[in-house]
């Protein structure tokens, strides 16, 4: 459980931190259009911080973390969305500065949603199993 609790703690730091960077940065450059900047403060606080703060309270009901898919889940999951949103801050920064952004930026950001989805297939697989023992569990106490 410490692990879910610690990465929604990193990914609330994260996720204030790229705001202000957002804001600092395109203050600086007074910059005024669409950037991807502007949405990584979001994807860390809603795909980083919420989403393991309800593993966390998934983790307390069903003991996820206890099994081995649930660290190949952790594992994946985050290192999906590291790429994906190193992609977008390299993105957003790079259009601010007003520099082209390579086309491999887009296939690195894609690499990462497959890598993330992986990691959420693998959460609802121990889901699912969690679930099954669960209600097995129960119908014999009946």
């Amino acid at each position: 459980m410490r692990k879910a609790y610690n990465a929604a703690h990193v990914y609330m730091i994260l996720g204030v931190v790229s705001g202000l960077y957002y804001r600092e940065l395109t203050k600086a450059n007074d910059f005024h259009g669409e950037t991807q900047l502007g949405v990584v403060h979001t994807h860390l606080l809603a795909l980083g911080m919420l989403v393991f703060l309800i593993v966390l309270a998934l983790d307390k009901q069903f003991g996820l973390s206890g099994e081995r898919l649930f660290t190949h889940f952790f594992r994946f999951y985050n290192a999906g969305l590291a790429i994906t949103v190193a992609a977008m801050l390299f993105r957003g920064t790079q259009t601010v500065l007003g520099h082209d952004v390579p086309e491999a930026v887009s296939l690195i950001a894609g690499l990462g949603h497959i890598v993330l989805t992986v990691g959420l297939v693998q959460l609802f697989i121990l889901l699912g199993k969690r679930l099954k023992a669960s209600e097995a569990a129960d119908s014999e106490k009946a």
